[in-house]
């Protein structure tokens, strides 16, 4: 078989703190400690579908022993404890404490891993009811004054445990070989018998979309409690089994609602500068530092270097290597702080852990099956309410891993995508619209998709639709996001850059849009400004002018951009920009680091290109240099270095010089560029 029965060892496991740690309390307090610990197990409910017997053992005794606990703290006469007592006692707490570890563990794991190790799991339920025997054995009944009934429950106890044995259900054993069974045929490309695929997963308890999809994010969870690559990537062919089995038996029951979770995301609050990606403008998720101590998030470097850069974004400077070290300090402020904003916040996704993971062929022919019947679906489906639970799996889908993407566009998927892009969806079915440009979105990560998304009749007309008419800011947002995204390709840079309906839609979504959207269309427009020839089209159609209405609201986006126009606009891109020199002495005043590095850096453009005029109107604002000393005392390398160029330049001007700017050297002159994709990672 592809995955033997003997294929899954025993997971790591995730005791409490204290779950091996003796309490070292002293007689009475001991005592209320082990019935507060035997009431604590007696509450659990036996477990439904897997090890019923061994869940009921362990609570039944607890029951019976709570007992016990609560007549000696009724007769604290007797609790007086001579050493050997108190160590039984002591030793006790220690195996209640592993049982109620136990049964947390299966309680809120994965039922499809606990299936696969159900004999490990009996057996260790089997040894601490032999460790509790052992210690009713040398139970001191003697020493302990105990009622007729308490005792005969305590020896009853007793016998109960030295009985035991393990115990596996036979139901269990076939459900595990069925299974087994099952990812031996998808490897070989044998799609499940549907009537017996259902059966294994009701027999798991697993009986809607909702449950699978828990059961798919315990799974993702799983994964890291393994110390074995093995185990790893056995757990993604179960993932691959659940997520077909959820497309196929549960459908879109519950796909065709709103997805909200971007409402509860980072885009609508205020980011920290040094929490946010110097690449992408968002929140990093992983924080590493390249050679040059600069950091970034892992995913969006990557796909720089992966680009063929070996330049670090900020600097310019070479790197002399690629190594990434994660910044970890930073990390633990993230999550602290998204803590305390009350939003979600892992330091790397469910989606990362996967795909971390290597794959295998059970996993990958379980997606392709999964996707070949979605497609098949979306293209037979009847309605638009039909149609739009099937898009919403296919964008679920997509945004899981790189062969998810593959398999989707390769299953003809973007074609059939188009359709439901246009303005009439839009107005009658605007979730419908969101989930297919989201779906777009999240296929452009891969980089063959972008090539499929461009060369598919339609489709870029369709994603430049949604982003001038699109029925909601999400959906708009999106089809931004997703010309970013293709952007990513050079060749596909230009050519976005030369469409007139692509500069507007940008420019009136920064305007216009949510703030959620704002930022979607502000990181595209900072891609496209990459190109010399589209800066001139984007300074034509008021990029300066939007730049100026945003930059209170989003200074650093907003003034980035304005770093890469004047920088490659010439000297029409300078005079558009004069009148907003006041107002980058404000941020040079109040801004972040990073905002106020972007300022120092294009007021050193506009005044080197501009002339003496540009020098005037900045020399004119109160306390300039001392603002410039700020500056240059705080904040980022390159920021200090710009702010002392500029601080030559207006002393210059105030002697009276040439502002000779042939001689005013300043190496740093890498500004941040959006490049790759990582901005689609966070789409829904």
């Amino acid at each position: 078989m592809a995955v033997s029965p003997h294929a899954f060892p025993p997971r790591k496991r995730r005791p409490s703190a204290g779950a091996f740690v003796s309490p070292k309390l002293a007689d009475i307090n001991l005592v209320k400690s082990l019935l507060s610990l035997s009431q604590e197990i007696s509450s659990f409910k036996p477990f439904q579908c897997l090890l019923k017997r061994n869940s009921v053992s362990s609570i039944n005794k607890s029951k019976l022993l709570s007992i016990l606990f609560d007549e000696l703290i009724k007769n604290p006469a007797s609790v007086f404890f001579s050493p050997s007592t108190l160590l039984c006692f002591e030793e006790m707490y220690i195996v209640l404490q592993r049982i109620k570890t136990l049964l947390e563990d299966c309680s809120n794991g994965s039922k499809m891993w606990m299936l696969m190790q159900i004999q490990v799991l009996s057996n260790n339920f089997h040894e601490l009811t032999l460790e509790l025997s052992t210690l009713l054995d040398i139970f001191p009944f003697k020493e302990i004054e105990l009622s007729q009934d308490v005792e005969e429950l305590v020896v009853l106890v007793r016998k109960q445990c030295g009985k035991s044995k393990p115990v596996v259900d036979p139901g269990d054993v076939f459900l595990r070989r069925e299974v087994l069974t099952m990812l031996d045929r998808i490897e070989k490309e044998i799609v499940p018998d549907q009537l017996k695929l259902k059966k294994v997963i009701e027999d798991l308890g697993l009986r809607d979309g909702s449950s699978c999809r828990e059961e798919i994010e315990s799974l993702q969870d799983e994964i890291q409690n393994q110390v074995d690559e093995k185990s790893k990537s056995d757990i993604v062919s179960l993932i691959g089994l659940v997520r077909y089995a959820n497309c196929v038996l549960f459908g879109s029951s519950t796909a065709s609602k709103p997805d909200h979770r971007r409402q509860k995301s980072t885009s609508d609050l205020t980011i920290p500068a040094d929490f946010r990606c110097p690449i992408t403008l968002e929140l990093m998720r992983d924080p590493v530092v390249v050679a040059t101590g600069q950091t970034y998030d892992r995913e969006s470097i990557n796909l720089w270097i992966e680009s063929g850069h070996s330049t670090c974004p900020k600097t310019g400077q070479t790197l002399i290597h690629t190594n990434l070290i994660p910044n970890r300090a930073l990390r633990n402020l993230i999550t602290m702080w998204c803590r305390e904003q009350g939003i979600p916040f892992e330091t790397v996704g469910n989606n990362e852990k996967v795909n971390s993971v290597k794959g295998t062929k059970a996993a990958f022919e379980a997606t392709k099956m999964t996707v070949s019947f979605l497609v098949n679906k979306l293209s037979g489906s009847q309605t638009m309410e039909a149609a739009n639970g099937v898009v919403y799996e296919l964008r679920a889908l997509s945004k899981t891993d790189s062969d998810s993407r593959a398999c989707i566009a390769e299953a003809g998927a973007i074609p059939i995508l188009v359709r439901y892009l246009g303005s009439s969806v839009g107005l009658e079915h605007p979730n419908l619209q969101v989930n297919a440009v989201t779906t777009i979105l999240n296929l452009s990560i891969l980089e063959a998709n972008k090539t499929r998304i461009v060369e598919t009749d339609g489709a870029l007309n369709g994603v430049i639709e949604v982003l001038r008419s699109g029925a909601t800011w999400e959906a708009k947002g999106n089809a931004a996001a997703t010309i970013f995204s293709l952007s990513g390709i050079h060749g596909y840079r230009k050519g976005l850059g030369r469409k007139t309906r692509v500069i507007k839609g940008l420019l009136d979504l920064a305007k216009d849009g949510s703030t959620s959207s704002q930022k979607d269309a502000l990181v595209a427009i900072l891609n496209l400004a990459g190109d010399r020839e589209t800066v001139g089209r984007l300074v034509e159609g008021g990029v300066i002018q939007m730049v100026s209405g945003v930059i209170d609201e989003l200074p650093e986006e907003a003034v980035t951009i304005l770093e890469a126009v004047t920088r490659r606009g010439g000297l029409a891109a300078i005079a558009a920009a004069f009148n907003i020199i006041k107002k980058l002495g404000v941020i040079l005043r109040e801004g972040s680091d990073n905002a106020r590095e972007s300022a120092s850096a294009t007021l050193v453009t506009m005044c080197r290109k501009g002339g003496p005029e540009m020098v005037a109107e900045l020399a004119v604002i109160p306390g300039i240099e001392r603002i410039i000393w700020e500056v240059m005392g705080g904040g980022t390398a390159r920021g200090r270095r710009k702010a002392a160029t500029l601080l030559r330049i207006l002393r210059r001007w105030a002697a009276g010089l040439d502002l000779d700017t042939n001689n005013v050297v300043d190496s740093s002159n890498m500004i941040t560029m959006t490049v790759g994709t990582s901005r689609t990672i966070l789409q829904a």
